[in-house]
């Protein structure tokens, strides 16, 4: 990366630090963080030129802009962009980052997948990473409670096929596994990064089994 990318990102992280270092939701700044710090050990583990830049700025940015997290997402991303173009971060560098961020979350993907830039796919990855395993369960329980989920009905059963508004409308911390988090390892796009979700699932699916057992 060069020096400009290198500042960019240093005040892009700032930027990303400000907006949700508060979040209560499990997508704060530490969130972030570990995103970025997973997105590195997937290009670490590719032999094709991947622009970084690209890749660390989307991993900084995308809950900035997440429809979970914002009022209005429209204007979230207006801002986003005005911020990009104040530290002279180019249009094509611009559109690149937004086709990654508004391209790459679950419900984005639930009728057809979308096909992402291998930058993209880092992100996309890294991202879901820290969803599933021990951080994943923590993560889920911390959003659920923030949301008013209940933990578990055995009268409620998983949904198979969801919309984006029904996936939206989630019933119980617990049968978020079965409709998101267990389907992650199979979307991955990287080999590291499926490697490491057959890990972070059978994890996981041990937890839900005992929690059941205990229920």
């Amino acid at each position: 990366m060069s020096e400009d990318n290198t500042a960019q990102l240093e005040k892009i992280d700032s930027f990303v630090k400000e907006k949700l270092q508060d979040d209560l939701t499990g997508h704060d700044y530490a969130h972030i963080q570990r995103v970025v710090k997973m997105a590195k050990r997937l290009i670490d583990d590719r032999t094709e030129n991947v622009n970084q830049f690209i890749v660390f700025a989307a991993g900084y940015l995308h809950d900035v802009i997440d429809e979970k997290l914002v009022e209005n997402q429209a204007v979230a991303e207006n801002e986003v962009a005005r911020f990009l173009r104040s530290l002279g971060v180019s249009d094509f560098d611009i559109a690149h980052i937004f086709d990654i961020i508004t391209h790459m979350s679950f419900s984005d993907n639930l009728g057809q997948k979308y096909k992402l830039s291998l930058e993209g796919q880092i992100v996309q990855d890294a991202d879901r990473l820290d969803a599933i395993g021990a951080i994943g369960i923590a993560r889920t329980f911390y959003y659920g409670g923030a949301h008013g989920h209940i933990l578990y009905d055995p009268e409620i059963q998983p949904r198979e096929k969801m919309t984006h508004d029904e996936y939206r409308d989630n019933k119980t911390v617990i049968n978020h596994f079965y409709e998101k988090l267990f389907k992650l390892k199979d979307d991955m796009n990287t080999p590291l990064a499926q490697k490491i979700a057959v890990e972070r699932t059978e994890y996981m699916k041990s937890f839900v089994n005992e929690f059941k057992k205990e229920w």
